[in-house]
C-alpha cells in the first residue's frame, strides 16, 4: 500500500465513522500520512484526529478513539495504535510490505516513476553559475521521471536561481561535487570542503553509496551460498542481536538500541515513500528532496543488511530470499536516485 492509497484509507474510516454518526465533521480533501516520528509506532502515522478535533468539537484523542477501529479493520492494515496528543499510529499486513518489494524489483530503476507532468513542458531559465547549471541538469531528468519535459536557457527572467557556491566545487570530484551542490537546499548556500570525500559515517554521500554497494554485496555473498532472493514473509527477527548492527568506519550505528523490527518498518515507509518525493521533486523544482529522501533510505536499510544472510549453522530460508529481496529493493531505490542526481551508485566501495 502506497502512502497515496493509505490517505484514501485514513479519508475512509473518517467517512465510516461519519455516516455511522460518531463524528459530525465534514470529511477532509486530504489526510497526510509520514513515517512516524520519535515515540511512533508501525509504519505510517496520521495526524488527520487533531486535524478534525476543533470542528468535531472533541479532543483530538477522543476522535483518535472514533476512527481507530474503522481504520484498523481496513484490508491491509494489521495493526493501530495511538500515540501523543491523538495521532494514528499504523502497521501494514506483512503481504502489503511482500507487495511493495515485488512492485520495486519488477519496476526497477523505474520505480517511482510516474506521469504527473505529463504534456507539461518546464521552462528552467537559470543564470550563469554552476550550482544553477547542476540543479537544472538534475530537474531535466526529474521531471522527465514524471512524464514532463523541462527546457533548460540562460538569461532573464531567471526562474531558478539557487544559492551560489563560495567556490570552485570541481577539486571534489563529479560525484562529490554534485552531492555538494544538490543535497542543501536551494536556499541554503553549499558548503564546498573534503567532508564530501571522507569515507565515515559523517558523510550523507558515503552513507548512500556504502548501503547501496553493501546491498549488491549481499546478492553476491548469496550466489556464493546458493541462493537468491524471493519476496515474502521477513521471519522471525526478534533473535537477531542489533549490537552486531552495521559498521561503518569502526563506529556501531548509533541506532543500535531500536529492535531491528523497528529498522524494517522505517525502511518499508522510506521506499513506500519514493514516488510521493520523486514527484514532489519534480513539483517543486528541488533535487535536495531527492537527496535527502536517499540518506533516510540509506539509514534505515544500513541496521537491516546484518539479517540478511544466515548465521553460523543456519540454512538458508524463505526468510532468508524475503530480507535479500528487502535488501535489493532498497539498493534499487538507491542507484535509482542517485542515477537521477547524475551521480554514480558503486557495485564496490
Amino acid at each position: 500500500m502506497t502512502p497515496v492509497e493509505l490517505s484514501r484509507t485514513v479519508l475512509h474510516a473518517v467517512r465510516c465513522a461519519v455516516d455511522a454518526g460518531e463524528l459530525r465533521v465534514t470529511v477532509p480533501a486530504r489526510a497526510v500520512v509520514a513515517p512516524p516520528g520519535p515515540g511512533g509506532w508501525g509504519d505510517y502515522a496520521t495526524n488527520v484526529a487533531l486535524q478534525l478535533a476543533r470542528p468535531a468539537g472533541q479532543p483530538a484523542l477522543r476522535v483518535a478513539e472514533v476512527i481507530r477501529p474503522y481504520l484498523a479493520a481496513a484490508s491491509g492494515v494489521t495493526g493501530v495504535e495511538i500515540t501523543g496528543p491523538g495521532f494514528l499510529n499504523i502497521r501494514l499486513t506483512a503481504s502489503a510490505a511482500e507487495g511493495l518489494v515485488r512492485r520495486i524489483l519488477g519496476e526497477g530503476l523505474a520505480y517511482g516513476h510516474g506521469d504527473g507532468l505529463a504534456g507539461q513542458v518546464v521552462s528552467l531559465r537559470i543564470p550563469y553559475d554552476v550550482r544553477a547549471e547542476v540543479v537544472a541538469d538534475a530537474l531535466v531528468r526529474i521531471v522527465s521521471s514524471q512524464g514532463g519535459r523541462a527546457e533548460v536557457a540562460h538569461g532573464e527572467p531567471v526562474t531558478l536561481r539557487p544559492v551560489p557556491a563560495p567556490e570552485d566545487p570541481a577539486p571534489l570530484g563529479p560525484d562529490a561535487a554534485r552531492w555538494a551542490l544538490l543535497h542543501p537546499a536551494p536556499h541554503d548556500r553549499p558548503r564546498i570542503s573534503a567532508d564530501h570525500l571522507v569515507q565515515r559515517e559523517s558523510n550523507p554521500l558515503f552513507r548512500v553509496r556504502y548501503a547501496h554497494a553493501r546491498t549488491r554485496a549481499l546478492g553476491r555473498n548469496a550466489a556464493d551460498l546458493g541462493f537468491t532472493s524471493e519476496p515474502g514473509p521477513l521471519g522471525d527477527l526478534d533473535h537477531i542481536d542489533d549490537h552486531t548492527d552495521d559498521h561503518i568506519d569502526g563506529h556501531i550505528d548509533d541506532r543500535a538500541d531500536d529492535h531491528i523490527d523497528v529498522h524494517v518498518d522505517r525502511l518499508l515507509a522510506s521506499l513506500a515513500d519514493h514516488p510521493r518525493v520523486l514527484a514532489a521533486a519534480a513539483t517543486h523544482r528541488a533535487p535536495d528532496r531527492l537527496a535527502r529522501h536517499l540518506v533516510t533510505v540509506a539509514d534505515a536499510v544500513l541496521p537491516v543488511l546484518p539479517a540478511v544472510l544466515p548465521r553460523g549453522e543456519e540454512k538458508p530460508s524463505a526468510a532468508h530470499r524475503a530480507r535479500l529481496a528487502l535488501a535489493e529493493a532498497a539498493g534499487t531505490v538507491l542507484a535509482g536516485g542517485l542515477s537521477l542526481l547524475g551521480i554514480d551508485a558503486p557495485e564496490h566501495l
